[in-house]
């Protein structure tokens, strides 16, 4: 029989991942097949089928329109299914007891390909006490069902499946990243060597077997020495039937010769399938002829479909944690780069960071800053420049150290793994998460390169290539990157792609802004230093003292307008602003800016209200440059001739200082924007004519960098911001 042009007869290592084994012609002898298509013409029969069942119609003859000797139960159940119009929809049907003459079978009916398919089984003469098999099947799947923790669940399959089948050798694969599988729990008998923690090479299952474990869990070969039984066709030249979801279906011979090698004599899988994949097995082992009762084989199906469930909500519960957490780190860092502080907040966001993805080191460069690195000057700008070369892809993955260039394996060592997340590629931004080399000793079940000998089938495995414990030390490698890492790097990178696109519209906009406010606000003052100086030149001056005094205001205005301009730059491009923390007394430095405030506006009544002490770590100049700011605010838009209050204290371990004054809330409209630059409600204010909007903002931002808060508030009748810092303690 040939498929595909594939003789099965010479299917060898070769050739073995293209063997046809849906599609055999033979059935194991434990049972009986026929098939009919919607017609109802018998088409297909396993040979010897006639000895068993009575009343079975001729091969190419049409269902009997009454039982005629067959089971009543199995006629009307293939007859029901010949008329139901659902019945080329679905797969299995229907599983139901048949008698013919003395004998009893189980038997399964099921569509796949155009063919109602029926198998039956024989029953054991000796039945299984079944109350007392439900028993069990119960408990061991209530327990399936409430375990937590995978490696339990696993050992407790494993427990469960050899309890119900009595098979020498029951296992639980699961698969690595790379379709190899590692015994991860194990029962046998204590005179059989372990298997567990042996690692099998992806090799040993093709992917047409991993197709076919999908789709039909269970997997039933009772003895390898059976003969197998052809399946015989009304139409020689019909293609053959697909034995898909058959649980009869023959055995390869390449399969035969792998059990034969490595001592077992009968087998049986469960497939354990999350999200429609083979995420691992229950494989079982004899070294005798072992059949399994049907009635057993179905309880261990549902096992299987309870631990595929109970495996797949283990899986989803981590990876729903991980999302979550991803998730408030990807707001986290959007956040700080819309607020502008994704550059001084980097560290911690990269931290962060570390409890979703795990990495021993990183490296992060913004606009040609290296903002956290554990690379040295030179292995980072190698690994830049080399990531700045590759193709446009946002997120590069590199788990093992021969996919980098030579001198860049040398300068990363002992790094081999990086996670590369490009933030912005226009200003060479990157985050990059580095994993250590993981020299690792796997023990494989044989040489993962099978030892091959040339016989009549072609070349075959050995005993010794399909079984023998090797070892094999794995260097150049670290923890492969897993789906869900790059899943939530490629989240990260075009949620700050996005962001970052508005912020460069935003800054865009507020460039152009700016440039307006300042070529419109510099053209007063230059104008009237341009005037006093040549008033001055030509001796027309009245009091030269006088113009003196005006074109100080003018220059002083010029230095404020340019300053505020400079701040708002550094902080919009990422820079962030110098910062020069020392600890201090805030009550002290706070009441000496109060006191020249007084002096410089003595119309103005200051009352200040504060502890003895406040001890604080900040940066003298900036928080100068706060405080004044809001005095100012006060003083401008307060209503004249009431007091400005100003009080500090000590809440709940954070330093506090509130500025508050007389009048009516800021409009609801405005607050969305109360700490932006550029507000248009500020430009031009009469109450501020020199001002460009940016004190607010300003101020916010020192906050920030001090990892504190500026906040307004308004008690009804007074407009209070609140300046709020991490305190010191007396240590």
């Amino acid at each position: 029989m040939t498929a595909k042009g594939i003789d099965l007869a010479t299917v060898d290592l070769d050739n073995c991942h293209r063997e046809p084994i849906h599609i055999p012609g033979f059935i194991q002898p434990h049972g009986l097949l026929f098939a009919l298509d919607f017609y109802g013409r018998l088409t297909h029969v396993s040979r010897g089928a006639y000895d068993t069942l009575m009343g079975l119609p001729l091969l190419g003859a049409s269902w009997p329109a009454a039982p005629a000797g067959l089971d009543p139960g199995l006629w009307r159940a293939v007859t029901a299914a010949l008329n139901d119009e659902k019945t080329g929809q679905e797969s299995a049907l229907l599983k139901l007891e048949v008698t013919s003459g003395d004998v009893v079978f189980d038997a399964v009916i099921h569509v796949n390909d155009d063919r109602l398919i029926v198998e039956l089984e024989q029953r054991a003469s000796s039945s299984t006490d079944l109350a007392a098999f439900a028993l069990l099947a119960y408990r061991h799947t209530d327990q399936l069902r409430n375990r937590k923790d995978i490696a339990t669940l696993l050992r407790e399959a494993v427990a469960a499946v050899r309890q119900l089948t009595g098979f020498d050798r029951v296992m639980a694969y699961r698969f690595h990243a790379d379709d190899s599988g590692e015994v991860v729990a194990e029962e046998c008998l204590p005179e059989l060597e372990s298997f567990l923690h042996r690692r099998f090479p992806a090799s040993d299952i093709p992917p047409q077997a991993r197709s076919l474990y999908v789709r039909n869990p269970l997997r039933l070969i009772a003895d390898i020495d059976d003969d197998q039984v052809p399946i015989d066709a009304a139409d020689a030249t019909a293609r053959p039937l697909d034995l898909t979801y058959s649980v009869l279906r023959s055995v390869s011979p390449i399969h035969i010769e792998y059990l034969r090698n490595i001592h077992v004599q009968a087998s049986m899988s469960l497939s354990i399938v999350v999200h429609d994949r083979l995420w691992g097995l229950i494989a079982c082992h004899h070294g005798v002829r072992h059949r399994v009762p049907y009635a057993v084989r179905t309880t261990c199906d549902v096992l299987s479909e309870v631990l595929s469930s109970s495996v797949h909500s283990n899986v989803e519960r981590s990876a729903a944690k991980r999302r979550l957490a991803a998730v408030a780190v990807i707001e986290r860092m959007t956040k700080a780069l819309r607020n502008e502080t994704l550059a001084s907040s980097m560290a911690s966001d990269v931290e962060a960071l570390g409890k979703v993805i795990d990495f021993d080191a990183s490296l992060c460069v913004l606009g040609g800053f290296h903002l956290q690195s554990n690379l040295s000057g030179v292995s980072a700008a190698l690994l830049l420049r080399w990531l700045d070369a590759e193709d446009d892809s946002n997120v590069v993955a590199v788990h093992e150290a021969r996919q980098l260039p030579e001198p860049l394996q040398t300068a990363l060592s002992p790094f081999c793994g990086l996670l590369a997340l490009c933030i912005d590629r226009l200003n060479h931004g990157w985050i990059v998460l580095l994993r250590r080399e993981q020299v690792e000793t796997i023990v494989w079940s044989g040489i993962p390169a099978k030892l091959q000998r040339i016989g009549p089938l072609g070349t075959r495995l050995t005993p010794q290539g399909s079984l023998a414990e090797w070892r094999q030390t794995v260097e150049g490698t670290a923890v492969a990157w897993s789906e869900q890492d790059l899943a939530i790097a490629h989240d990260l990178t075009e949620a700050l792609s996005r962001a970052g696109a508005a912020q460069a519209v935003r800054q865009a906009r507020a460039r152009a802004q700016m440039l307006a406010i300042l070529g419109h606000d510099l053209r007063d003052p230059v104008h009237s230093i341009s005037m006093m100086g040549e008033l001055l030149e030509r001796g027309a001056a009245r009091s030269p003292v006088e113009y003196g005094a005006r074109i100080t205001r003018a220059i002083g205005r010029m230095k404020r307008l340019i300053g505020e301009v400079f701040e708002m730059s550094r902080v919009t491009s990422g820079l962030g602003l110098n910062l020069a923390l020392v600890p201090g007394d805030l009550v002290a430095f706070v009441g000496a800016l109060v006191d020249d405030a007084r002096m410089a506006h003595p119309e103005s009544i200051i009352l200040l209200e504060s502890p003895p002490s406040l001890m604080a770590r900040f940066d003298p100049d900036r928080m100068a440059q706060v405080v004044s700011n809001l005095l100012s605010n006060a003083r401008n838009h307060g209503v004249s001739g009431e007091p400005i209050w100003v009080r500090m204290a000590d809440d709940a371990g954070c330093a506090t200082l509130s500025v508050a004054n007389l009048a009516p809330p800021i409009a609801q409209a405005q607050l969305g924007t109360l700490f932006d630059a550029f507000k248009p409600e500020s430009v031009g204010n009469v109450r501020n004519p020199d001002g460009l909007g940016l004190g607010l903002y300003i101020a916010s931002e020192v906050a920030k960098g001090h990892g504190g808060t500026l906040d307004y508030s308004h008690d009804g009748s007074r407009v209070t911001f609140t300046l709020t810092l991490p305190r010191l303690t007396e240590n």
